[in-house]
């Protein structure tokens, strides 16, 4: 399957289109013009269009990980 523009997967483009479904499910009025009247079909036109946005979350690192890189700035700083 082909990456879908402006998406680092076809993952991220499922879960979102999933979301965006869902929202249409609960009462969302779509926001294109669309012949469909499938939640998921209209959800991926909004994509198409690029009227759905969307952002990656950061991640947290772990707890080890950000004592790790403390101490490191820590024990440069005293070098």
């Amino acid at each position: 399957m082909k990456l879908i523009e402006g998406f680092d997967s076809n993952y991220r483009y499922i879960l979102v289109a999933a979301r965006r479904a869902r929202q249409l499910q609960g009462g969302a009025p779509p926001v294109i013009d669309t012949g469909s009247r499938k939640p998921c079909r209209i959800a991926q036109d909004e994509i198409k269009a690029g009227k759905v946005k969307w952002l990656i979350p950061e991640i947290p690192k772990l707890p080890v990980v950000a004592a790790s890189e403390t101490l490191s700035k820590v024990f440069a700083e005293d070098a």
